[in-house]
């Protein structure tokens, strides 16, 4: 159930034949090119950039091109404290991705609000957007980050890819 299914030469035992499905080919290409969006917000903001760093190499996982602009980005990756005043905000960035779109929740302020059960901060970012991927940690090390990375792509690999969508579903995106 590989990617990539091989054919074999009898005489030589050379690589003859490649076959994969175009969904699979499409979910590959996917998941090794993650475009991850800069969003920063607290002390979990400085474990997701030393992830990038040299000694953690988030390239090698196919998502360190960090991204300024969300027109460019597919992930987004919320790290740290959310107030009620960057929620908006948030989901305004959220709204400017592309499709298809990726969100993860770094830290416990991101997950839950962690210890700050206040009026001012908002108790996980899955209030306002769908999160795909939960990494916990009060602050998660980069590479707690990496296992949501790897679980991430198994996730997009799972994908369906040129499905056409029922008939009620196209008439609800219209509304």
């Amino acid at each position: 159930m590989g990617l990539i299914q091989l054919g074999r030469q009898e005489k030589d035992g050379a690589p003859d034949v490649i076959t994969t499905t175009v969904e699979k080919a499409v979910n590959w290409a996917r998941k090794g090119s993650l475009w991850p969006m800069t969003f920063g917000l607290a002390c979990c903001a400085i474990e997701m950039i030393a992830a990038v760093s040299s000694r953690y190499d988030m390239d090698r996982y196919g998502a360190g091109v960090f991204r300024a602009s969300p027109r460019q980005s597919d992930l987004m990756i919320v790290a740290g404290t959310v107030c009620r005043r960057m929620a908006p905000v948030i989901r305004k960035i959220y709204d400017q991705m592309p499709e298809p779109k990726y969100v993860i929740a770094m830290g416990s302020c991101a997950t839950s609000g962690n210890i700050y059960d206040s009026y001012s901060v908002v108790q996980g970012v899955d209030r306002f957007v769908p999160v795909d991927i939960y990494v916990p940690g009060c602050p998660p090390t980069p590479e707690a980050l990496f296992d949501g990375i790897l679980k991430l792509q198994e996730l997009i690999m799972q994908k369906r890819v040129f499905v056409k969508q029922p008939e009620q579903v196209k008439a609800s995106l219209k509304v």
